[in-house]
């Protein structure tokens, strides 16, 4: 049986089922509009800031990095194919959610440090000093920022590490992390088919399923799906298509 078609046809030929959508795709723009200023014959108008889903994980050989691409201000989908996994040096790489500018900026910072470092120092720095320096900036400014990090790399004396950074600027080192807004929906799916040093194969599935829960259950969460994976071979970019039902192209 058929099922009807419902909804309306937007001029850019997009089809929106408003009797359809998932709980969350269409709310309240929480919009706030602040009184009058005497000094001023403006209002002020306050959005939401862009979110973010990301994670990272560590697997026998090294880390994997994955992210969505949907970013969003509110129910207002400001940018669908968003790169948040940015590499802060050769060998390290962070995942950013929160305010979209803020952590654009505190990874700017932290890369140009880290670059200083390794021309003082004529060594890689390794991943628990580019933590410690995400670290310092987001503790120092956590009532100016909105902010969390995930960092991840590999270091030829230390292996693969992630560690966590999350809104208030504390620091974790764990085995596996995961945050935004869409981290709320993959608790569960993470808890339950996660394994200590599993493959690269294994762990590149294990991150394509919990992005792809995330963008399931999550309203601001889609778009299509970016990994990183480090090893000591180098950086490996990854890149999954929806319409494609995530399975492809892979390598880019």
């Amino acid at each position: 049986m058929e099922m009807p078609v419902t909804g309306m046809l937007n001029e850019d030929g997009i089809h929106i089922d408003m009797d359809h959508l998932k709980n969350g795709e269409v709310k309240n723009f929480n919009v706030t509009i602040l009184p009058p200023d005497p000094s001023d014959d403006k209002s002020i108008l306050h959005t939401d800031r862009a979110r973010f889903r990301s994670m990272a994980i560590t697997f026998a050989g090294g880390v994997i990095l994955g992210a969505d691409s949907r970013t969003t201000t509110g129910a207002y989908i400001a940018n669908r194919v968003t790169d948040k996994l940015t590499r802060v040096s050769d060998t390290i790489w962070c995942c950013r959610s929160g305010s979209a500018a803020d952590t654009q900026a505190v990874a700017d910072i932290v890369s140009y440090h880290l670059g200083m470092y390794a021309t003082m120092e004529g060594k890689q720095p390794t991943v628990g000093v580019a933590a410690g320096l995400f670290q310092e900036i987001c503790y120092a400014n956590k009532e100016q920022l909105s902010a969390g990090i995930i960092i991840a790399g590999h270091h030829p004396s230390h292996g693969g590490s992630v560690y966590s950074i999350p809104l208030g600027g504390s620091l974790h080192r764990q085995s596996y992390a995961i945050g935004g807004s869409g981290s709320t929906y993959i608790y569960g799916y993470c808890d339950s088919y996660w394994k200590e040093n599993m493959s690269e194969a294994d762990g590149i599935g294990f991150v394509k399923g919990a992005l792809r829960e995330a963008i399931k259950w999550d309203g601001s969460s889609g778009g299509v799906i970016r990994m990183v994976v480090l090893t000591d071979k180098g950086a490996k970019r990854l890149l999954f298509l929806p319409d494609q039902g995530y399975e492809g192209p892979g390598a880019t």
